[in-house]
């Protein structure tokens, strides 16, 4: 595994682990055990970055609540020293499943300590502002993190889904370590923050860097997610419209992996790696042997030709 610098100097393993989707969006939970033990195979690979949010949530089959914080604290506390744990604040899910943002300084207070218990941790390596409140400036944001930071509960803060404006006020209080947004192949919207985070010398942090499983190569037409829990039920890459439309950027991506005797999900991390130094994906997965084959994207070098051949077709999409 290669290493990547985030901001001024938080060393991560260039491809690192999103852990949402073992408690949520992705159907009922699995085993707790089981993630575990994917947690710990995924540090003895080389990933050193274990991301999770307060709000990762899900429902047992015995109707209690999966807390996303609390299997990653467990699976990392034996290597608590070696390891950077990423959380998030600021969202919540009322009754009916709608998502609440609060980002005031008594939510953040409130939500660091639940985070610090859960997480088995007396202190967290890159604490988000999960997503932006209008109800709160940036800078009552990042004057909290600040305060966090002074007080040793967080040595690092980041915002996900931000823009330019809310990073620079935000930044101009506390200097930011990474944002985190959603970036892959086919969702490239982001990359025009790219200039401001070189200026900031901010590092990016990209969710979803196999659109939620679709550029991995695991998927087809003939598969249909009709949990309304599973969020790519409402994912419009997975229709058949979806897949019609990025048909050839599929077709690219395989051959590629084919040439080179990788997985779709290797060129298409490694594209991303490419891309920019200080670009860490945190896909996330419930499979040992999907682990391995994202973290052999650290190793994958496309040449400027394939580069060039993917961006080429990525501008007539």
């Amino acid at each position: 595994m290669k290493y990547r610098v985030l901001g001024k100097d938080l060393k991560v393993s260039a491809v690192s682990l999103g852990c949402m989707g073992m408690t949520h969006a992705y159907g009922a939970p699995s085993d707790e055990k089981e993630m575990a033990e994917r947690i710990r195979e995924a540090f003895d690979m080389g990933y050193t970055m274990f991301d999770t949010a307060e709000c990762y949530t899900g429902v047992n089959a015995d109707g209690s609540t999966a807390y996303n914080e609390e299997l990653v604290g467990k699976a990392l506390e034996p290597i608590r020293d070696q390891v950077v744990i990423a959380t998030k604040c600021g969202v919540f899910w009322d009754e009916n499943g709608k998502m609440i943002r609060d980002s005031s300084p008594a939510s953040i207070r409130k939500s660091i300590e639940g985070s610090l218990t859960k997480l088995r941790t007396d202190h967290i390596d890159l604490y988000y502002q999960h997503r932006i409140d209008d109800n709160t400036s940036p800078e009552e944001v990042a004057s909290v993190m600040k305060d966090l930071m002074q007080e040793g509960k967080i040595t690092h803060w980041g915002i996900s889904e931000t823009t330019e404006e809310y990073l620079r006020r935000a930044h101009a209080v506390c200097p930011v370590t990474a944002v985190q947004n959603k970036y892959s192949l086919i969702a490239r919207e982001h990359e025009s923050l790219f200039p401001v985070l070189e200026e900031l010398n901010v590092g990016f942090v990209a969710f979803s860097p196999l659109a939620n499983g679709f550029l991995s190569g695991a998927y087809t037409k003939n598969d249909k997610f009709t949990d309304p829990t599973d969020f790519r039920s409402h994912m419009k890459q997975y229709t058949d419209e979806g897949f019609d439309s990025y048909q050839k950027l599929l077709d690219l991506i395989h051959h590629i992996a084919e040439e080179r005797n990788v997985t779709p999900a290797a060129v298409s991390l490694a594209w991303m790696i490419d891309r920019k130094p200080y670009i860490v994906p945190i896909p996330g997965t419930r499979k040992a042997s999907r682990l391995k084959e994202n973290a052999s994207a650290a190793e994958v070098n496309l040449t400027a030709e394939e580069v060039k051949e993917v961006d080429s077709l990525l501008a007539e999409l």
